[in-house]
Formats: C-alpha cells, structure tokens, sequence
C-alpha cells in the first residue's frame, strides 16, 4: 500500500471516530431540546422526535418554580467578577514573570503552571475559607474560581508577553514611566485578545460548575444556576420535561457566549501559547 494510500485511510479513520463522538454529543442534546417541549409522559419515553404539542409553557413553569431570575443575576455577577479579577491578577503577574529573567521568577511559573496539575483540595479550601471569615460567602466563591483559572490565564498571558519586544518597555521608562505605567500604557492594549479568550473561558468554566457552590454557598438565596438545577431537580424528579427546560436555559448564555466569542477563544490561545 503507498503512503497515500496509508495517509488516505487513516483520514478516514480519524473522520469515523470523530462523527461518533459528534453522534455523542447531538442525541443527548436534541434529546434534552426536545424533550424540554413535551409533556411529562411523551418525554418518558426518551425517543428523539417532535412532541406532539409544543409546551411552551415548561419554560414558564421552570422560570417560576425553579427561580431562574435571581439565579441568573447570582451567576453573572460571580462569573463576571471572578472573570475580571482573574484577567487583572493573572495578567500582571505573568508580565512580572515574563519580563525579570531569574531563577526565582522561573521558579514562580512552575509554581503557577502545576497549578494545571494539581487537584483542588475542598476540605482544606472550606478550612482556610472559615479561617478567613468568608465561608458561605459570595466573596469566598469569587476567590476561589479566580484563583483555580489563574495557572492557566498566567500560561497564556506569559506566553504573549514575551513576545512583545523589551525595547518597547525600554522606551517608555526613558520617557519617565513607572513600572504601572509600562503594564497600562503598552502591554494592556496588546493583550486584549488574550484578555477575550480568559473572560470567555473562565466564564464558561465558572458558570458551569457546581460544586463550588454546593460546598461553599450556605444560603440558596445566593445560588447560581447549575446549582438551581440540582434543588429542581429534588422536586421534580419524575418531570424530565421542566427538567430538560430547567438544563436548556441554563445552557443558554454561555452557548451565546460562545458562540459570539469562539473567533477570539481561537486567536488568543494561538497569540498566548504559539507565540511564546
């Protein structure tokens, strides 16, 4: 067999396995869309297919029953703080580390960079949370998601920063600026795709997650809407069709997100990993 050949049918492979996977992604979704429009007995069944009526008003019910709207408001404002705060911290610091060659700043983004490694440990997070005053807190929640996206934030941003050419830091201290004046004035409009592509992925990680939430926020006033879904689900455990409504509006915002922003997700991991 020639290397075309050999080429030729290890695309086509790759191309089976990759349609599978896709195949195993779809049915549970349509399954879920569709299944949020049925009526609790035709959604039993769990087939694939059009409801015989179109129930609207799942929806309604979920948004009433499950308190979708304080949940909503609860989740923008801890994703977007957590976004923001991350993007802030994880980018000086990878501009501090990606412009003083020493052994310790090496030592440092090791330091961050097992951070993609190693595990987070909830128990000892929940005692240093208690330690610190801020258990069952929103604060303690933003803290820790900003802190968890920050290996990987500071990997991108290390990585584009080094990039950019000293003598443009060089020109701008002649010129009297201070070390905050270099980071603002220079770096901070260069970085702006990899600041997209941080918001968006912490947001995606942060809105998603649960079990943050269900460790470290006490009052169900302050949860978000991953977390909504486990408490609808306790009630209404045998309405798969308000369920599938409860996951499908949930899903909702950060698929916008995403779809919105994965132009930008895509530039700014090249600009943050390829060019470093």
């Amino acid at each position: 067999m020639s290397f075309s050949r050999k080429l030729a049918l290890r695309n086509y492979i790759v191309e089976i396995v990759l349609l599978i996977a896709c195949l195993g992604i779809i049915i549970p979704l349509l399954l879920m869309i569709f299944g949020s429009f049925m009526t609790s007995a035709e959604v039993s069944k769990f087939q694939i297919r059009f409801p015989d009526k179109w129930m609207f008003s799942n929806y309604v019910t979920v948004f009433k029953e499950g308190g979708l709207a304080r949940a909503f408001l609860n989740g923008m404002v801890i994703t977007g703080v957590s976004a923001i705060l991350n993007i802030f911290t994880s980018s000086a610091a990878a501009f501090i580390l990606a412009r003083r060659e020493s052994k310790f700043s090496s030592f440092l983004y090791l330091f961050f960079f097992m951070g993609l490694i190693a595990p987070m440990s909830t128990i000892t997070t929940i005692r240093v949370v208690q330690w610190l005053g801020f258990y069952g807190s929103v604060t303690s929640v933003i803290l820790i998601y900003a802190s968890l996206n920050t290996a990987f934030s500071i990997f991108l941003y290390s990585g584009f920063i080094k990039s950019v050419p000293k003598a443009l830091d060089e020109v701008a201290f002649l010129e009297g600026a201070s070390l905050l004046g270099v980071f603002f004035r220079i770096i901070t409009p260069l970085i702006v795709p990899v600041n997209a592509t941080v918001a968006i992925m912490v947001f995606m990680s942060v809105w998603n997650d649960i079990t943050i939430p269900l460790y470290f926020l006490t009052d169900s006033k302050t949860w978000t809407m991953p977390l909504s879904i486990y408490n609808f689900y306790g009630k209404y455990s045998r309405d798969w069709n308000l369920i599938f409504a409860d996951l499908v509006m949930t899903s909702i915002p950060v698929l916008i997100l995403y779809l919105l922003g994965q132009k930008y997700i895509v530039s700014g991991l090249t600009a943050g990993a390829v060019k470093g």
